[in-house]
């Protein structure tokens, strides 16, 4: 299934424009006063390949954004997420299944995470907490600094849930360490655990770069307010200082078990090699005692 407006492919030019933001070039129609329309951040895999993917009606390339049908857009982030605003059911599934073959590595469990947002000219603009986002006139970088907001807070929530998985397994550890004074046997379980929470800090510090501001306030430092209130109402930069603390105490945890472990286990290399040295001390004794006899 392809997306509702024909995409092409294309190679990269390779020039600078191509990777600057494109809001000067082609901005989104004024949308129309006083109505509402819904965005829905979806996560659907590690990462979104749009390299080569060029459409007629872009309004931007860093991030990707496009317009689908006759009033919706989507923005296409790298690290996994896309941003559907204003588009039906119908029309999100279309962009889901166009996107498919440029997802690495789709997840089982698609995080999704929505937003209204409210065009009213006549209103200041403001972000209502647990309400909607009230904004003037959906331009570009409006779009754009919105999308941003909610695909950095989707990225987090899966974060923060698969962070939160790896502290159910190192927990028991601790517990059993804190318990019987014995480290656990499963170093392999341990291994595993410290490769999480090294792939979850490479997706958080990384890839995701949620407390970097978007593209887009280099050329509009106009819309820094709106995005700062975003970045609030979403406790963006509180989130990701919370997975810092619980993957540094993850890597801790994990890494003083596998010492501990791995003292045991020298522990148990050099009683065995004792007891090689002490059974070949007896055997030449043994031998040299049954030559006397003789």
């Amino acid at each position: 299934m392809s997306y509702d407006v024909p995409m092409t492919e294309a190679a990269e030019t390779g020039s600078p424009k191509a990777d600057a933001p494109m809001s000067a070039r082609s901005s989104p129609p004024a949308a129309a006063a006083g109505i509402r329309l819904t965005a829905r951040a979806l996560l659907l895999g590690e990462r979104i390949d749009t390299t080569g993917l060029e459409r007629s009606d872009v309004i931007a390339t860093t991030p990707l954004a496009f317009r689908v049908g006759a009033t919706g857009y989507a923005v296409l982030f790298r690290f996994g997420v896309a941003v559907l605003i204003g588009l039906s059911p119908v029309e999100e599934d279309d962009v889901v299944r166009g996107l498919g073959a440029r997802i690495v590595t789709p997840f089982a469990h698609v995080e999704d995470e929505a937003a209204v947002i409210d065009i009213a000219p006549e209103r200041e603009e403001q972000i209502t907490p647990g309400g909607p986002i009230t904004i003037r006139e959906l331009s570009a970088p409006h779009l754009l600094v919105i999308a941003d907001a909610l695909a950095k807070n989707v990225a987090l929530a899966r974060d923060e849930r698969e962070i939160g998985k790896v502290i159910e397994v190192v927990e028991p550890f601790a517990a059993q360490l804190a318990r019987t004074g014995r480290s656990p046997s499963n170093r392999r379980e341990i291994l595993r655990t410290i490769g999480q929470a090294l792939l979850a800090h490479h997706r958080l510090s990384g890839r995701v770069e949620v407390v970097e501001k978007p593209d887009i306030l280099w050329d509009h430092p106009e819309f820094e307010r709106l995005y700062a209130r975003l970045a609030d109402d979403y406790e963006l930069k509180e989130r990701v200082l919370g997975l810092e603390r619980k993957l540094r105490l993850i890597d801790e945890t994990a890494h003083a078990l596998a010492d501990i472990m791995d003292a045991n286990r020298s522990v148990r290399l050099e009683a065995t090699i004792v007891l090689l040295i002490v059974v070949e001390v007896m055997v030449t004794f043994y031998q040299l005692f049954s030559g006397l006899l003789k």
